[in-house]
């Protein structure tokens, strides 16, 4: 009997040694988020978050690492990861964006970067092309690296994943050569050959007088004409259209500085139509997001976020809210279509951002409560702390882009 429990033991023990030496396995699927210091002392880096549903570290701190880029004014970045792993992230304030090589989540890595461009500099929005390289928005023509004083116009740039310039276009239109046209967002429709861009300074300059779209063609990058939004019964919803997002109806749905809604139609033709369909409430409405008939909008005014259901466009009908806390001003959303789930910043240094599950049912939005930090809460939280690469520091996220 004892020889048998012996044998027993040792043919056990193999296999435990094995469990404990095992290695935690690398997770399947990760979280990517810009982030500077607010002190504007040390430099721009990535943060990489366990973003597997299923891993045992699940919302936790992969690694981070930092460019070669002083915080500034660390900004967008893309909205989804490209195939080529190769993201866009821009620090707006300092002219410049660095290209992220993504493709090893456990090294990730900055490849290259670039300022002024074509003619053109403060590069804002991203948006992938169908032949894989990035269109960019571009706020000012270039006067040695930054803005001139009164600049009023800019440009698109198409740029492929080394940083190199393959064609530009300026927006000038002489029909409103008094108003700010600065571009800000864009989206693509290659479908109809088309390409629309919102006009939106990052600044105070032109705030007021900025209310207007531009089509241009997407073969050539010839500008179709220049466009005004609708203003709506409170005379301001047209003020500063952001980012646009293409419908389940084909539509662009533009919303804007003053919490409007713009749904811009017929853009196929020489004269496209913009209707505000809603209005949010209060100002400084952020990033939204469309998913299925879904569209998701983070609204500073209720700390939150306010879902509308677009099935009839003209007519959207809100559907849920979502609040945070009183202290929370949401302003990035993205859409992670693996997960089923948003990714929220606030842009604010030390807050928290939050992954939030979207029942496509219903549209009811609700925090992820599984995706918890370090400090055992829901969410994943920039204080202060000694990261990865080799800082100690509180960080102020941004742009954040799921894996693919």
């Amino acid at each position: 009997m004892f020889r048998g429990l012996q044998m027993l033991i040792l043919a056990t023990m193999p296999v435990a040694t094995v469990a404990q030496g095992q290695t935690a396995k690398a997770p399947a699927h990760h979280l990517f988020v810009w982030t500077g210091d607010p002190a504007k002392t040390g430099n721009n880096f990535v943060v990489v978050v366990d973003a597997d549903p299923v891993s045992p570290t699940y919302g936790k701190l992969v690694t981070s690492v930092a460019t070669d880029q002083k915080s500034a004014k660390p900004h967008h970045t893309e909205y989804e990861m490209p195939a080529s792993g190769m993201l866009f992230a821009n620090d707006h304030d300092a002219n410049r964006t660095m290209i992220l090589d993504l493709r090893n989540p456990q090294k990730p890595r900055q490849a290259g970067s670039f300022k002024s461009l074509g003619g053109y500099s403060m590069p804002h929005s991203f948006a992938r092309l169908p032949n894989g390289n990035v269109l960019a928005t571009f706020q000012y023509t270039d006067h040695g690296g930054h803005m001139a004083m009164g600049a009023k116009t800019g440009g698109l740039v198409e740029i492929d994943d080394n940083g190199k310039m393959v064609r530009s276009a300026s927006n000038a239109d002489p029909a409103f050569a008094d108003e700010g046209l600065l571009p800000y967002g864009l989206a693509v429709l290659p479908k109809i050959d088309r390409v629309i861009v919102t006009n939106s300074p990052m600044g105070d300059n032109f705030l007021l007088t900025s209310n207007t779209y531009q089509m241009f063609r997407l073969s050539d990058l010839k500008l179709l004409g220049t466009h005004r939004l609708d203003p709506g019964p409170r005379l301001n919803g047209h003020i500063s259209p952001e980012e646009p997002r293409i419908g389940p109806d084909g539509a662009a749905y533009v919303h804007t500085l003053s919490c409007g809604v713009q749904r811009v139609t017929g853009m196929e033709g020489p004269a496209p139509k913009a209707k505000l369909v809603h209005q949010y409430p209060g100002s400084w409405c952020g990033v939204p997001t469309i998913v299925g008939r879904y569209m998701v909008q983070s609204v500073p005014d209720i700390h939150g976020f306010i879902v509308l259901d677009i099935s009839d466009g003209d007519r959207p009908v809100e559907v849920s809210r979502l609040v945070i806390n009183d202290k929370y001003s949401p302003h990035w959303t993205g859409w992670d279509s693996k997960s089923r789930r948003l990714v929220v910043t606030s842009g604010q240094s030390g807050d928290r951002m939050y992954l939030l599950k979207l029942d496509e049912n219903s549209g009811a939005l609700t925090i992820d409560e599984a995706f918890r930090g370090e400090d055992g809460k829901p969410g994943f939280i920039f204080a202060k702390r000694a990261w990865p690469h080799g800082w100690t520091g509180e960080g102020q996220p941004h742009g954040a882009v799921f894996s693919r």
